[in-house]
């Protein structure tokens, strides 16, 4: 089974910097970086975990790491806690992984599994983009490249080292990564 999860890469090798302080920031923390990002991931947790089982079960059919879902999850939807009617981003983002209806046909309740495959298959093609994007980066880059346009989209993507500049606070796969080796280390 973990083999499978690592199709896109193994998320604990993936290098990243964390929140950046615009992210930290409204969160009460006073400081940045990795522990910003696993300190938030860490208020999501319990919420997190009445999802659990149907993010476990999405990420083994779709090949991809729970725990990268569920560090989406918390970054787009703090665990569904900050939604209206699962409705997010001024009413054109669904769900908990924030699908944007602006781009795609919303299916689903804003917390099934139907809804998480979808945010996951999203995921999995902004991935894929990446790889035809940059054939020399490692699984790990391109992981953390498609997370990054999974906010932004691909052709935001222009450069490793600038992977983040140009989604949410400039610092969207940084966080998630790093909220997302939190979620593997508990659980996912």
């Amino acid at each position: 089974m973990s083999g499978c999860l690592e199709c896109y890469g193994n998320i604990l090798n993936v290098d990243t910097t964390g929140a950046s302080e615009a992210t930290a920031g409204p969160e009460g923390l006073s400081y940045a970086g990795v522990a910003a990002s696993q300190k938030i991931a860490e208020k999501d947790l319990n919420n997190m975990a009445k999802y659990r089982a149907k993010i476990l079960k999405v990420g083994n059919i779709k090949c991809v790491d729970p725990a990268v879902i569920a560090g989406i999850i918390s970054r787009e939807s703090h665990a569904g806690t900050v939604l209206q009617d699962g409705w997010g981003d001024y009413g054109n983002a669904f769900g908990l992984m924030q699908v944007d209806k602006r781009y795609h046909r919303i299916v689903g309740l804003w917390d099934s599994e139907e809804h998480l495959a979808q945010g996951t298959e999203i995921l999995c093609s902004m991935i894929q983009e990446i790889q035809k994007k940059f054939p020399s980066w490692t699984k790990e880059q391109q992981l953390k490249g498609g997370i990054s346009a999974y906010n932004a989209g691909p052709n935001n993507v222009q450069s490793y080292n600038r992977v983040d500049i140009g989604t949410t606070h400039n610092d969207y796969a940084n966080d998630v990564v790093a909220r997302a080796q939190f979620f593997k280390r508990n659980g996912y």
